[in-house]
């Protein structure tokens, strides 16, 4: 990790010796060399010794090995490939430091954009967790001053056979130099690494690596032993028997015969001569199978931290055991996330301290996954308003929170409950006026209204609104008050209004009386609620 308060503030000024990275006299050196394959003829005592070399610093047969395991066992990289691939899924935020300024804002939406500008931003990831076999996982920065900022335009990962581990640092990672045994210090800003803890202890010993080669080997001593069983027993045995005094080239002609029954399944052989197929010895290929399963369940659940999310488990494949498999590897995701983001803080405080963005690495942007999982809409939207008329008080912040849903952006339109209407109104009409006019609306029509003068001020605000409805032609109100009076259903209050109101001008009045409902509906609710 770099250490920010050991970097001299006047270098960073100088962009051809701060930030030109590129090891190249060691790096050209390295690309030069080819893998050896360790997994040859491999041993449990030749594990032992390649091991016993990486705890003193010489990880070279270690990353060889690490590299051969998974070319050659398909489970271990399809299991592997599943708990990488799953970092792959989560949306990630370059957040602001806590009670941010507005620029302190501005710079994490700045800094978030560098991030995405980064060709293959995914791959970094990916390639960082690389980290959780081998324990550590480098990449060699290359910045490049875009617009008056420098900025890592490239993060290229460098196979961990590059690296060694200083003696007396035995965390410290170095790039391997023919030129010192200790290996060459990694340039300051040049190098992001990423040490991964699967498990705790020294750096070669901390890669879950470690823990897969024991299985590894055993798996292939059961594979090559099947391979060898099937080989032998497979075929039954065939026999050729000649008569008395057949000539040697008789003889060789029955044994040619003989072989090309096993693999062409024809042959000739002399008139006189037979051929005779023997059953195969008694044996089984289920001791092989066992421990070779044995060996891939042992692999799963050191990778993935359990087995019936990779493969079926016979009997005790159950969808509940199941799922509390995958509660467990989504732990492991989680783990695995936290530990990648702070390696990408220090990534941003990188870029925040190259170009003198921030003084303080305490308010410094931070990169965080959303690791967060949104909980079940349907038992929420049950529970909530049972527990809220029951006088629970529940915070508006937590509720989107638990079910990941954002603010409103400013004026966005949200979505409205659609509320059951009195029977005998306009349903439509109040539809479009109650349910397409926002809060803020409502709350201009309410000051609106007159001062209240006597019931409660609700009551008083709708009775002056009623006794100031215009109407243009002469109408007798006291007959309109008797003809709802006197309505039994909404058709029978319309047939008599339209006796009382024939032949006047009721357009002023309509709409008088549409702001009237509407005004009425609003103070119910702000009296419910």
């Amino acid at each position: 990790m770099v250490d920010f308060s050991k970097l001299n503030p006047m270098r960073l000024l100088q962009p051809k010796t701060a930030l030109k990275t590129k090891q190249s006299a060691e790096v050209a050196e390295l690309k030069r060399e080819f893998a050896d394959h360790p997994t040859r003829g491999l041993t449990p005592s030749r594990l032992a010794a390649i091991f016993e070399a990486a705890e003193q610093g010489d990880l070279l047969a270690q990353c060889d090995l690490f590299e051969d395991m998974e070319e050659k066992d398909g489970h271990l990289l399809a299991e592997l490939g599943k708990r990488k691939r799953a970092l792959l899924g989560l949306a990630w935020d370059i957040k602001a430091p806590r009670n941010a300024s507005a620029q302190e804002e501005a710079l994490a939406a700045d800094i978030q954009e560098i991030l995405l500008s980064i060709p293959n931003f995914e791959d970094v990831i990916l390639n960082m967790a690389d980290a959780i076999g081998y324990g550590y996982s480098a990449l060699e920065i290359e910045w490049r001053n875009v617009d008056g900022a420098w900025q890592p335009i490239e993060l290229e990962h460098r196979p961990p056979r590059w690296f060694t581990i200083h003696p007396d640092a035995r965390d410290e990672l170095r790039l391997r130099d023919s030129s010192n045994s200790y290996g060459a210090e990694l340039q300051p800003l040049g190098w992001l690494v990423h040490i991964h803890k699967a498990k705790s202890g020294d750096l070669s010993r901390a890669g879950l690596h470690r823990a897969l080669a024991w299985p590894f080997l055993f798996k292939n001593y059961s594979v090559r032993d099947l391979a060898e069983f099937l080989e032998i027993y497979g075929l039954p045995v065939r026999i050729g028997q000649y008569p008395p005094g057949a000539s040697e080239q008789e003889k060789a002609t029955l044994l040619r015969a003989v072989v090309n029954m096993g693999h062409a399944a024809a042959g000739i052989i002399p008139e006189g001569m037979l051929v005779e197929f023997k059953e195969a010895a008694k044996g089984g290929s289920d001791p092989y199978q066992a421990m070779i399963s044995w060996c891939e369940k042992t692999q799963s659940k050191a990778i993935l931290g359990g087995t019936l999310t990779s493969q079926a488990d016979g009997a005790s494949s159950t969808n509940a055991l199941g799922n509390v498999h995958n509660e467990v590897r989504r732990d492991l995701m989680i783990a695995d996330a936290m530990q990648i983001s702070g390696t990408l803080n220090t990534l941003v405080k990188m870029i925040c301290h190259v170009n003198g963005w921030v003084t303080d690495p305490l308010r410094c942007p931070r990169f965080q996954f959303d690791t967060v999982e949104a909980e079940d809409l349907a038992l929420y939207a049950d529970a909530i308003p049972k527990l809220v008329d029951v006088g629970l008080q529940i915070p508006l912040s937590y509720v989107r929170d638990k079910l990941r849903f954002p603010e409103p952006d400013g004026d966005e339109p949200v979505l409205m409950r659609n509320e059951q209407l009195p029977v005998g109104l306009d349903q439509e009409l109040l539809k479009g006026v109650i349910h397409k006019v926002d809060a803020r609306r409502a709350a201009v029509l309410a000051a609106e209204l007159p001062a209240p003068q006597k019931f409660t001020p609700d009551q008083q605000a709708i009775e002056d609104l009623a006794d100031k409805a215009p109407l243009k032609s002469p109408v007798d109100k006291a007959a309109i008050e008797s003809a709802i009076r006197a309505a039994t259903n909404p058709e029978d209050l319309e047939v008599r209004l339209a006796a009382v109101l024939d032949g006047a001008d009721i357009s002023e009045f309509s709409q008088h009386l549409e702001k009237a409902l509407f005004a009425a509906d609003v103070m119910g609710y702000a009296h419910v609620d």
